[in-house]
């Protein structure tokens, strides 16, 4: 933090008042003047009072015109910049949380998790890294739903992400209804940055909007879609009690692959954690997050201090002057010698 003046050049009207020293005064005639019989016996205190030589009132009256050019100069507080984050992309990510996400077909290190908990942890971490964007969750199954509308509050959709529950919105899936409400979303964000990453391992079972219908007025809102299907290959798995074949799913691949031609986005294939993990990366080359350039310092005004300054130095001076308080006993005894 540093202070900073706004208008510096100011303080160059600093020998301003000393320019009253060079104009001519006005001869007053003799006629013109009060007379009093007995001045001689009151000029001793009218001197003190109405002309006072001591140092402190010319000070004070230094000091005043100083603050009152403080105060007109503008000094401001000036803050450290702070990054302002551009807004980029206006993202939806809709996920598929029908009954059968709950297949334990993705691995984990060496642990099989279900698809649902694949997303979540690698979601999560693609939600954390799109700093500067807003970003929002559709959860889908019989019936599509907004889980976390349009916002740059990237914490708060990883928890609602979190905190998606399989079937909670029925065990079919609804993607034409999810790729609808994702546009409803959108409508309102700029055209370049509309954005939707539909994540499902299905094929369209439910819901009131067919898939392709969908995908051709996304394509008329400008509105990319990037499908991603979940799940393993069929395959044989060592468990405590003994093989078991997991993966495979009813996925409808050319549906999906489809829907991102449609609208200039791209259709990826997850078999595996693996795979999940290469797509997102994949997905921030693609939709790159833009980078923070704008710069805030936060300026806060300090001319009314000077100026309450000013004042309240300029009413003790009146004071002074007017007699009402007197000078320390050094000070008034220093005047007196001068009068």
């Amino acid at each position: 933090m540093n202070i900073e003046f706004s208008a510096l050049w100011v303080f160059f009207l600093f020998p301003l008042p000393l320019l009253a020293l060079l104009l001519p005064v006005a001869q007053k005639q003799a006629s013109q003047a009060l007379q009093i019989p007995f001045f001689k016996g009151v000029q001793p205190s009218f001197s003190s009072v109405t002309q006072p030589t001591s140092i402190t009132p010319l000070a004070l009256a230094v000091l005043i015109w100083v603050l009152v050019l403080t105060a007109t100069a503008r000094p401001q507080l000036i803050g450290d910049s702070i990054p302002v984050p551009i807004a980029g992309r206006s993202l939806m990510i809709a996920v598929d949380i029908s009954a059968s996400m709950r297949h334990q077909d993705m691995q984990i290190g060496r642990r099989l998790v279900t698809r649902l908990v694949a997303v979540k942890s690698v979601a999560g971490d693609f939600i954390t890294r799109r700093k500067g964007d807003r970003l929002g969750l559709i959860l889908f199954g019989t019936q599509a739903f907004v889980q976390a509308p349009l916002t740059m509050d990237r914490k708060t959709v990883n928890i609602l992400l979190d905190e998606a529950a399989l079937g909670l919105a029925g065990s079919a899936t609804s993607i034409g209804d999810a790729i609808g409400l994702s546009i409803k979303r959108l409508r309102e964000q700029p055209l370049k940055n509309r954005v939707l990453i539909l994540l499902t391992d299905g094929a369209n079972t439910a819901g009131n909007v067919d898939p392709l219908k969908a995908a051709d007025l996304a394509a008329q809102e400008k509105v990319r879609i990037y499908t991603i299907g979940i799940g393993g290959s069929k395959r044989l798995v060592r468990t405590p009690l003994g093989m078991r074949q997991v993966g495979g799913s009813d996925l409808d691949e050319p549906t999906l692959k489809e829907i991102a031609s449609k609208t200039g986005g791209q259709y990826f294939r997850a078999n595996d954690i693996e795979s999940l993990q290469k797509i997102y990366a994949v997905l921030d080359k693609i939709e790159p997050v833009i980078k923070e350039s704008l710069f805030y310092r936060p300026v806060d005004e300090l001319y009314q201090w000077p100026l309450a300054l000013a004042l309240l130095l300029s009413l003790l001076l009146s004071l002074l002057f007017s007699g009402h308080i007197a000078l320390p006993p050094p000070l008034q005894a220093k005047r007196n010698q001068n009068a």
